[in-house]
């Protein structure tokens, strides 16, 4: 690479001119750093990207912006691969604090600092790229959504891969007699279109189909999957979508509600598939034409003892089914017997239609079902228990199970060494705790390992399995990358991600295919996905100073970094979200980015001028994660609300990427205290990177021996949960910690 020619681009516009001295802010960059400096009045505007231009034509190659927020004109902010740095001089200084003032000068020329000097210790990263890359996109699942993936991926001109374990495609939806409406005006059954799907798959040249087969390994990253199958074949693709569907909850479970006491109690599935002969609906029973049939809603759903959560179409299911039954005979008497009753949107206008059709809705709880049909019910607006009897069928509308793994099949048998890391990552909440060099046994959370045989058998550290959440749904960001799975490349689509009817599932697997599409071309280009799309790095492994500690293999939340037979670290470049948790987790500092490094935080932190003691001006670290916490803070100056000036505010990729040697540096240099802002942790986690913020509250807990050995006292570390909605209240977390500082006193380590 050419020697680095650092520009750097003041703007005194929104406010920033008015609010500090421009002249001092150059003053640091010309006589602390010798870098070149101009300042514009408005330097998003035509003239100023001139002005960078001009600079950039006359051998600048690298670029340092002093204006808004990094999050604010980006695409004005960039210039054919050239790297920039960002120093958020308007939202976190001048639009947060009072104008004019020495501490918010000092605030401002401590930004120039930190960004000049991630300047000097940073480099633009290049691309990683392999040799080839396959543009496959590999569907598992047959069924209504695995279809629908294919359909589009095959329609955008990619070649598709379809993998069905049945003998042939259709899945569950196949099973269905008619589908709830789709279209307009939203009052009717409708026909069940699967069988036009399934010809316009099987007759497509983009698609090929593999049914009565089963994946046996899946092995590689991105672009660059190597599959094994069943039937002995084997397919490099290059992103994987799962759409493998859905099960119903086991009935015989629900002996309270007469399952299996009576031929005549039935699921909702047994009731489609009854309803799907094309004949009129009799009793097992006797053959006999029912005249009463009891919907029980909620059968074994929404229940601690059973599936705790909602399938959310049942409601829908089971109007579908009464106004088919009532339509076959319009003598039959229809009650449906809800807890609470979920149509959302144009639904309503298909549950107002049952009811003037003549089906009957009853709100209240069925406490049981006898041998003989007769229903009890807790009636909630009558207040008292209600018997329905002479009941001829009863259907129990039984929740959704996804099929994250194969129950058909055996659940394998695993070494002890492959079983713990898997235990820990299927439940990514459990401690990993280290001490020193050498990384503790993990603690294996209570749960079990999933029952069955794994969907893809991945040939990953944490196991074949793809990490779940606690009822089996796969483990993804449910607010901001719902297709998302903790495998980059592998997206899950329809209701193995969550319950979801037939046209959400559509619209499911549209998404996760763009997803799957999207994976793919970035593979190509050596770029990360989501979250941080676009970026080149990956991390760099200096394996004279490993220690084989194991700890980044451990932490990795997506699984990119695999161990080699002598026990070093290995990088899958393209599983890799260029998070840094394995940078954070290193205790030999061995790992880092080319724009992202231990030592390039440590100087950032170490450029802030800290004040003597006599100058009662505390200095405050806060490392903010960039997903959450720092545009949390970029609103509160956009609010026009005001923050302590004694804060220094430090962007970091993810709390998992903040060393724990980074907090005593920063205490050893001056500092009074170290915040550290990050996502919110658990089953309902904000993290963009599942469990950096865990992780680094799990190593905040050993901070205390440090601070203990340095004779610091333990509140001047804190860590606080920020979701980006919480900007209205970050004014007075941060004062708390600045009035927790003060009563403390300064740190006895400034001025050394």
């Amino acid at each position: 690479m050419s020697t680095k020619n650092t520009g750097v681009y003041l703007c005194s516009g929104c406010g920033i001119g008015d609010a500090v001295s421009m002249s001092s802010l150059e003053k640091i960059v010309t006589s602390e750093f010798k870098k070149s400096c101009r300042t514009h009045a408005c330097l998003c505007g035509d003239e100023g990207l001139e002005a960078i231009r001009t600079g950039l034509a006359g051998g600048v190659n690298q670029v340092v912006i002093a204006a808004c927020s990094p999050r604010a004109m980006s695409d004005r902010f960039r210039f054919n691969g050239t790297q920039v740095i960002r120093a958020n001089l308007r939202e976190q200084v001048v639009w947060s604090h009072p104008v004019n003032e020495e501490d918010t000068q000092m605030m401002a020329e401590d930004s120039i600092r930190i960004a000049v000097t991630e300047a000097t210790k940073s480099t633009a990263p290049e691309p990683t790229l392999e040799e080839t890359y396959s543009q496959v996109v590999m569907v598992v699942g047959g069924g209504h959504s695995g279809l629908t993936a294919a359909r589009e991926a095959a329609k955008a001109g990619y070649d598709v891969l379809v993998v069905e374990r049945a003998p042939q495609l259709g899945g569950m939806a196949a099973r269905w007699s008619k589908r709830m409406p789709v279209r307009p005006p939203y009052q009717d059954p409708q026909p069940n279109t699967i069988a036009d799907l399934v010809k316009a798959v099987t007759t497509d040249s983009h698609i090929t189909v593999k049914t009565g087969c089963t994946v046996t390994k899946t092995s590689g990253m991105p672009g660059r999957f190597t599959v094994e199958f069943s039937d002995g074949s084997s397919q490099t693709v290059g992103a994987i979508v799962m759409a493998t569907g859905w099960r119903p909850y086991d009935a015989s479970r629900l002996g309270h509600l007469g399952y299996g006491l009576s031929p005549d109690v039935v699921t909702n599935v047994e009731m489609e598939e009854m309803l799907g002969r094309g004949q009129e609906v009799t009793r097992r029973s006797d053959g006999k034409t029912p005249g009463v049939v009891v919907f029980v809603q909620c059968a074994g759903s929404r229940d601690p003892d059973h599936l705790p959560y909602c399938s959310s179409v049942c409601c829908g299911v089971s109007i579908k089914q009464a106004m088919q039954l009532r339509e076959a005979n319009p003598e039959v008497m229809v009650y449906i017997v809800y807890e609470e009753l979920r149509t959302p949107g144009v639904a309503e206008e298909f549950y107002r239609t049952a009811q003037h059709n003549g089906v009957i809705f009853i709100k209240g709880k069925v406490k049981g079902v006898d041998s003989s049909l007769t229903v009890t019910v807790d009636d909630a607006f009558l207040q008292q228990e209600v018997l329905l009897s002479g009941v001829d069928i009863v259907v129990l509308a039984t929740g959704m199970v996804p099929n994250s793994t194969n129950v058909e099949a055996a659940t394998p048998e695993l070494e002890e060494e492959k079983l713990e890391p898997l235990k820990s990552d299927i439940n990514p909440y459990a401690a990993i705790k280290v001490v020193g060099t050498a990384a503790e046994p993990i603690v294996a959370p209570e749960e079990k390992l999933p029952e069955g045989a794994p969907i893809l058998n991945l040939q990953y550290r944490q196991g074949p399995h793809l990490p779940m959440l606690a009822h089996g749904f796969p483990d993804s960001h449910y607010i901001c990358f719902p297709y998302e799975t903790r495998r980059s490349g592998i997206y899950v689509a329809g209701p193995v991600r969550r319950p979801m009817d037939m046209g959400e599932a559509a619209e499911d697997a549209t998404g996760a295919t763009m997803k799957a599409i999207q994976a793919i071309r970035n593979a190509a280009q050596g770029i990360a996905l989501h979250p941080r799309v676009g970026d080149l790095s990956i991390p760099y492994i200096n394996l004279n100073q490993c220690t084989k500690c194991r700890r980044c293999t451990v932490e990795c939340p997506f699984g990119a970094i695999d161990e080699t037979s002598q026990g070093f670290p290995i990088v899958n470049s393209t599983r890799c979200r260029r998070c840094g948790t394995c940078m954070g987790s290193c205790p030999v500092r061995t790992i880092s980015f080319t724009n992202y490094t231990v030592d390039m935080l440590g100087s950032m932190i170490k450029a802030v001028n800290i004040p003597d003691e006599t100058e009662e001006k505390p200095r405050i670290l806060v490392l903010a994660c960039e997903n959450d916490a720092y545009p949390a803070l970029d609103m509160v100056g956009i609010a026009r609300n005001q923050f302590s000036a004694h804060v220094r505010i430090i962007p970091v990729r993810c709390l998992g990427s903040v060393s724990m040697l980074l907090i005593s540096d920063a205490l050893s240099v001056g500092y009074d205290g170290v915040m550290l802002m990050g996502c919110k942790p658990g089953d309902d986690y904000q993290c963009h990177f599942v469990k950096g913020s865990g992780i680094a509250k799990e190593r905040l807990n050993k901070v205390g021996e440090t601070l203990k050995s340095m004779a610091l006292e333990a509140e001047r570390v804190t860590m606080t949960e920020v979701s980006i909605a919480d900007s209205a209240r970050l004014p007075k977390v941060i004062q708390d910690f600045v009035e927790t500082l003060d009563a403390i006193g300064p740190n006895p380590f400034k001025g050394f």
